[in-house]
């Protein structure tokens, strides 16, 4: 009798989880809901059929069901004698196509390890190389100190974008990213703000690996051409005069009008000056090899897909991990140097606290950045309810290694004879372009970066192509176009302004103003008001979280 006065739709659900329903993550046939698509977004363009009869039928049950209520009510979930046994289950993508699912374990899923290295891999980018140079605007102490503060509110902030789809209720957020989230709390302008300040981190990463290509591939040729012509720069070069090499590109031997760096050297050798300045004049880091460059990467960057060069993606891996080697051998080598000057600057130290440390902060935030793909990335964790351990133990992964290449780097800088004040933005370019192991690591960077560099062609295509013109490829004049705007732009700044440190600091700093700092404070505090949970200590943080990203990027134009 109880049972003939229950409502049939009850909200009740016995034996299941709402948390579940419609997941792939596990193949309960009470579980599922799979989704349909319409018939006019199923693509018909090549001979073979793209839908099998046996899955448009089961489209078809599952469509009518899907009509008797609301995509957010999730009530009306198919009945058991619609949903076909577990081995017949199909998953629809958006183009159309029916996927099999052929097994109900993780087998797809990675562990916890692999995701946490992935997490590591991708942050572990061309802001390795200015980490020492960042920790010398700062001031040693207040260095290291920047570092960790800032690693710790990266992953805070990451950790807000990591649960904010989760946050959303009765909706099915399982394939949201954080530019859907945006777009649910703002509408469509934090659509838009969110994808034009994610074209910034992609284009100045792209102007970043242009700039870093010119340079690599400018000492690559010179130690090529110096081998073959038996040619010693080590006479013509500000350095030391050790066996290892250290060399100050733009020195000051003057600084302060009462010394100078008496064991360096400015001298020509012997050699055929005429053939060097001819060399010189078609081989030049600024004026022909930006040029060059173009020859190779405008026809790689024009290919309908990336997936060639997804390939070669392990060497990043291979690089970060052999330049850590780089540091670790020039650290035994050298030695360290240090003295502690808080406040004073001397001849060859600089102050452990200094003024320019904003200039640090703006690296950081492009250093630490990931939170444009991380929900992506830990969608593809076996344990799920290990997303936030994960997510902090690759934090500090990256914490560790910054730390660790910066702070060998710094120390191991010989001063006397050298000034702190000679480290370059890029540490590589303090050692001369004969040394062979860091010609070694040159290689590697310009290689992995001329792979790397059109799979960001490609991302920034795609969002920019797909919200535009609906088509990641509508024409091969239209993404031409785009790539000529995105190279020029790499050539004019690695002619004219040849600095990665500013470039990274700029970027990351307006980047990191939206998507690290403002959007998931906004979220955070729009989601626990409407849940009745906001409290005022809360609001008052993550409103200085706000300030404090628009005091970063605000202070770049300061320094």
């Amino acid at each position: 009798m109880e049972d003939d006065c229950r409502p049939l739709l009850s909200s009740e659900q016995t034996g299941e989880s709402y948390s579940h329903r419609g997941s792939t993550d596990s193949l309960d046939f009470k579980a599922k809901r799979p989704f349909h698509v319409e018939p006019r977004n199923i693509v018909a363009d090549e001979p073979q059929e793209r839908v099998s009869a046996e899955a448009a039928i089961l489209n078809s049950r599952v469509h009518y069901y899907g009509r008797l209520t609301g995509s957010s009510d999730r009530l009306l979930s198919p009945p058991d004698h619609v949903i076909p046994r577990p081995e017949e289950i199909y998953i629809y993508s958006p183009l159309g196509t029916a996927f099999k699912v052929t097994s109900s374990d993780h087998s797809s899923k990675n562990p916890s390890i692999i995701t946490i290295f992935a997490i590591w891999n991708t942050m572990m980018g061309t802001s390795i190389l200015s980490i020492p140079w960042g920790i010398k605007q700062a001031g040693f102490t207040l260095g290291i100190f920047i570092l960790i503060f800032t690693g710790l509110l990266m992953l805070y902030c990451c950790y807000i974008v990591l649960k904010s789809p989760k946050a959303i209720p009765y909706m099915d957020t399982s394939d949201w990213e954080f530019p859907d989230v945006c777009r649910y709390y703002f509408g469509k302008f934090g659509k838009w703000s969110s994808l034009v300040f994610s074209m910034v981190s992609l284009i100045g990463a792209m102007v970043v690996y242009w700039v870093l290509m010119s340079n690599f591939l400018y000492n690559t040729g010179q130690f090529i051409y110096n081998y073959a012509h038996n040619v010693n720069m080590s006479d013509s070069e500000f350095g030391t005069n050790s066996s290892d090499r250290v060399i100050c590109p733009y020195p000051n031997t003057d600084p302060q009008g009462n010394y100078t760096v008496c064991t360096l050297y400015l001298s020509t050798n012997g050699n055929d000056t005429s053939d060097v300045s001819s060399f010189e004049h078609w081989w030049s880091k600024t004026n022909t090899i930006p040029l060059y460059l173009i020859i190779l990467l405008l026809p790689l960057l024009c290919f309908r897909s990336a997936s060639f060069f997804a390939r070669f993606t392990f060497l990043g891996t291979i690089s970060v991990v052999y330049l850590i080697v780089l540091v670790t051998v020039k650290a035994v080598r050298l030695g360290f140097h240090l003295e502690f000057h808080w406040f004073d600057t001397s001849q060859f130290y600089v102050p452990e606290f200094r003024l320019l440390f904003p200039q640090f902060t703006g690296v950081l935030t492009l250093a630490f950045f990931i939170h444009n793909c991380i929900i992506t990335l830990m969608k593809n964790n076996r344990h799920q309810e290990n997303n936030v351990r994960d997510l902090s133990v690759a934090y500090l992964l990256v914490g560790l290694t910054y730390l660790y290449v910066g702070v060998l780097i710094f120390a191991a800088f010989p001063s006397p004879p050298l000034s702190k004040d000679c480290l370059e933005p890029n540490f590589l370019d303090n050692f001369p372009s004969s040394d062979v192991m860091v010609f070694v690591a040159r290689t590697f960077l310009l290689f992995q970066m001329i792979t790397v560099y059109p799979l960001l062609g490609y991302l920034v295509r795609v969002q920019v192509m797909g919200q535009i013109f609906g088509n990641h490829y509508p024409s091969f004049l239209h993404v031409l176009a785009l790539n000529i705007l995105i190279v020029g732009a790499g050539v004019l700044m690695a002619k004219f302004y040849p600095n990665i440190g500013s470039i990274i600091r700029f970027s990351g700093a307006t980047c990191g103003l939206a998507l690290v700092f403002v959007f998931p404070a906004l979220v955070h505090m729009i989601s626990m008001k409407r849940q009745g949970a906001l409290r005022w200590p809360s609001a008052l943080f993550h409103s200085f979280l706000i300030v404090l990203g628009g005091a970063n990027l605000l202070a770049q134009f300061f320094m």
